[in-house]
């Protein structure tokens, strides 16, 4: 069943968050605290040696610009938590859809697994590497192809693939190792530190960022 989970680590990231931020009562106790030196400073000067206003403005002009930075921190930092936020709602509603991800490795369970391969230059001989855990490696011929997108489709039972990670890498005579796009459905999504992990059908554990493609409706 589709599920979203969330990881403890998660939460303690989350929350630690809202701590860093600048407290603005601190900051309003350090301007009252700024100006009453200031009072004083102009109370007990020298009579006859006064300082220059200028002075005043450019101390004052200071603590306005560090209380502005101060501002920003914060307001950067809140930005950050929605921003967040709304990417875990993003990626939780891709479970049930199908996407496409940029993949260097593919999780087999004997269903059949699609994607393409996009080839900048034309290649008389381009291959699928599979390499499993023990080293042993499966090539899958594509054939001739000319520039563009390459479809392909994997079929573990055909191959005599075992269920398993397997590495992938794609191999063409003119020297392009392009990267190679796995199709599959989003079984469920956890929430990490890192952000959101899409677990998806013959690509396992995926971070939201690697997603390159979204399809409307559910996957065959």
């Amino acid at each position: 069943m589709s599920t979203v989970n969330n990881d403890t680590r998660a939460t303690g990231t989350s929350s630690d968050t809202p701590k860093q931020a600048v407290n603005l009562g601190q900051l309003t106790d350090m301007e009252n605290s700024f100006i009453t030196l200031l009072v004083a400073q102009v109370q007990y000067q020298d009579p006859t040696k006064p300082v220059d206003s200028t002075e005043f403005i450019n101390q004052y002009s200071a603590m306005a610009q560090v209380k502005s930075m101060q501002n920003m921190t914060t307001l950067q930092q809140n930005n950050l938590v929605l921003m967040d936020n709304l990417q875990t709602l993003s990626a939780a509603s891709l479970v049930g859809q199908e996407v496409k991800v940029s993949a260097d490795s593919l999780q087999l369970e004997g269903a059949k697994v699609s994607g393409q391969v996009t080839l900048a230059h034309a290649s008389a001989t381009t291959v699928l590497q599979l390499t499993d855990a023990n080293g042993v490696r499966t090539d899958i011929a594509l054939g001739p192809q000319e520039p563009g997108a390459v479809p392909f489709s994997i079929d573990p039972q055909a191959l005599g693939l075992k269920p398993g990670k397997y590495s992938l890498a794609v191999k063409t005579d003119s020297g392009e190792t392009p990267g190679v796009e796995v199709s599959g459905l989003v079984n469920n999504v956890r929430v990490s530190a890192d952000g959101p992990v899409l677990d998806v059908q013959g690509a396992g554990q995926v971070p939201f960022y690697k997603i390159v493609e979204f399809s409307q409706g559910q996957a065959a």
